[in-house]
């Protein structure tokens, strides 16, 4: 979903000013870009993972579908 990229962006704009090989995928760059679901992001005012924000996003998607909501949340940048 695109209001995550910029989290993603920003995890790789590190692991290219690193010393990290990131020609090929190696066991260290796999370790890094597992770091994607557990970063913090904040999204209505609280800190969480990516992964739990991505669900609070779905179910707020879903809630607006169903007419019970008109706000779709998104995690806010830093």
């Amino acid at each position: 979903m695109e209001p995550y990229r910029p989290f993603v962006d920003a995890l790789v704009c590190q692991i290219v000013d690193s010393d990290i090989d990131y020609s090929e995928l190696t066991p260290a760059l796999k370790k890094e870009l597992l770091q994607i679901p557990v970063l913090d992001v904040e999204m209505d005012g609280e800190k969480s993972p990516l992964m739990i924000a991505t669900q609070r996003t779905t179910a707020s998607v879903a809630r607006c579908f169903e007419g019970s909501s008109r706000k779709i949340l998104y995690p806010q940048l830093e």
